[in-house]
């Protein structure tokens, strides 16, 4: 495995650090990065930047607009990305949409590929993936799913709750995962495809949570009587899980190329101030218990780094990488936790205001050993296979 950098991508990624930095940055104070994420407003101003800049979808094949990366490409340009969590915004490359874009891709028929990705590759559009459900349904067991998508005639009636459901709220359309009942039937989970607003889709409420970097927030959404074409499936009836892993897998990995440049970002702001700030006769970097927290970082950074361009390396070798992705999962949102957690003790008191960028860092990393699976349910995956290896 050969992780040199060529230098057509060290220049991809000194031109979106320099993007990162001058147009990006300057923005994190707008009064339109609210509570609920960017506005949809700024999202395309963003946009229209980025446009500008040439780098706007690298995760995209040339023919829709986008930079036509590889998996390594990827994990150095998100990193640069990610460095402010408004980058990944800009750039057209944020959860979900960067998912759904994935999936758009690897399964859609060329007609809707037309219809939904070209508009979305453009940053014209948002989407959204209604697949998780409250209690009693499916969460990290997908196996729960309550929600119902009914033949009749040419068309599928579906009826659910989904909630915690990210970008809802201007999405242009949503994907939605439902059980298939045919003829009364129960023939699995199958990926239905809807725009948005349409009869039957509402938002029943915004959820307030930790995060705010997601352009559209966090809903819970009802679904009544929502009509869906057969025309309109995602993939194959019945099949709804097993393409659910064509965007999981990637989408893990991604995440863990975003939030290590935002992590980069808040050791980057712990490790300045360490170095002016001065405490008992010295600057406080000087004192073991300063220092030491700063190489912690350093290891976990560098840690987490070569476990993403190794699963990168292996995905773009064609090898299917699930138990990677989730152990890197586990691995990385757990590091870059530890990350922010330390700079946030680096810097004191400054450490729990606005005046960093650090503290919404530190409040929107939480989230991502919840999403995408919580680490608690990789290991126990992990664990299962290991099992069943020995036996």
């Amino acid at each position: 495995m050969d992780f040199s950098l060529t230098p057509s991508l060290v220049a991809l990624q000194e031109r979106t650090r320099t993007f990162v930095n001058d147009i990006v940055i300057p923005r994190e104070r707008d009064p339109r990065r609210a509570q609920h994420g960017p506005s949809d407003d700024l999202r395309r101003e963003l946009v229209g930047h980025a446009r500008d800049a040439g780098l706007l979808s690298p995760q995209l094949p040339r023919e829709l607009g986008g930079l036509g990366l590889s998996y390594v490409e990827k994990a150095v340009v998100f990193e640069a990305a990610g460095y402010s969590m408004l980058g990944p915004v800009a750039l057209n490359c944020a959860a979900p949409d960067e998912g759904n874009m994935h999936l758009l891709d690897a399964v859609a028929t060329p007609e809707q590929k037309e219809r939904w990705l070209r508009p979305m590759a453009a940053g014209e559009t948002r989407s959204c993936f209604c697949m998780t459900e409250p209690h009693p349904g499916a969460g990290s067991d997908p196996s729960l799913m309550k929600t119902t998508a009914v033949k009749d005639g040419d068309d599928f009636v579906i009826n659910g709750r989904k909630w915690l459901i990210t970008g809802a709220d201007g999405a242009a359309f949503t994907i939605i995962m439902a059980r298939t009942i045919i003829d009364g039937e129960d023939v699995g989970a199958t990926m239905f495809v809807a725009d948005l607003p349409t009869s039957g889709f509402r938002i029943d409420r915004e959820l307030v949570t930790l995060d705010s970097s997601f352009t559209g927030g966090h809903a819970e959404i009802l679904l009544e009587n929502v009509r869906v074409p057969a025309s309109d499936i995602l993939g194959q009836i019945g099949q709804g899980f097993r393409n659910a892993q064509v965007r999981l897998v990637p989408a893990r990995l991604t995440h863990c190329m975003r939030w290590l440049g935002a992590a980069r970002r808040a050791h980057d702001i712990a490790a300045d101030y360490a170095r002016k700030r001065e405490a008992f006769g010295a600057v406080i970097a000087a004192h073991q218990g300063i220092g030491f927290m700063l190489a912690d970082n350093e290891i976990d950074l560098h840690t987490a780094r070569i476990g993403i361009w190794h699963t990168a390396w292996l995905l773009d070798q064609g090898e299917r990488a699930g138990l990677e992705s989730s152990m890197l999962k586990v691995y990385c949102s757990e590091a870059v936790w530890r990350v922010v957690d330390r700079c946030v003790q680096i810097l004191g008191g400054m450490g729990v205001t606005g005046d960093t960028e650090v503290e919404r860092i530190f409040r929107d990393i939480r989230a991502f050993r919840i999403y995408d699976g919580p680490s608690e349910v990789h290991r126990w995956n992990i664990a299962r296979k290991l099992n069943k290896a020995a036996a």
